[in-house]
């Protein structure tokens, strides 16, 4: 049940944090008209380190509730996850490019939806197993 809980604990916070990425990440595309190229890359790249900060702070003190300092575990863990997002959502904008007749800023969120589905998994057994484990 311990276990359970903190996956439903960190759904939540992960659904939080992808609200803070998606709504970073859609100020910077929607303020500079860019949607595509190394512009998006950088402004995923951007959001996505403003949504980590705010899952150590949570995934800490809330989904593992952990007092030990594991700052350094976790920036390790969320560097493969910033890999695996960022790279995933650039592939999709930049390689795949719209599709369907989407507008470039829909499809941008498209590729951020795709960044995000990769790294859930990556970053919960990691979080779980390597930087909250007891």
């Amino acid at each position: 049940m311990h276990t359970f809980a903190q996956i439903v604990k960190f759904v939540l916070i992960g659904g939080f944090n992808t609200l803070i990425d998606f709504s970073v990440l859609n100020i910077l595309l929607i303020t500079t008209g860019i949607t595509s190229g190394l512009g998006f890359s950088l402004f995923k790249g951007t959001s996505f380190l403003v949504a980590v900060l705010n899952s150590y702070f949570w995934n800490k003190r809330w989904t593992f509730a952990s007092k030990k300092d594991v700052f350094l575990q976790f920036f390790m863990i969320s560097a493969v996850g910033f890999v695996l997002n960022v790279g995933a959502a650039s592939f999709v904008v930049n390689i795949v490019t719209p599709q369907f007749g989407l507008s470039e800023q829909l499809w941008a969120n498209i590729g951020a939806i795709t960044g995000t589905l990769f790294v859930m998994t990556w970053n919960f057994l990691g979080y779980k197993f390597v930087v909250f484990k007891k």
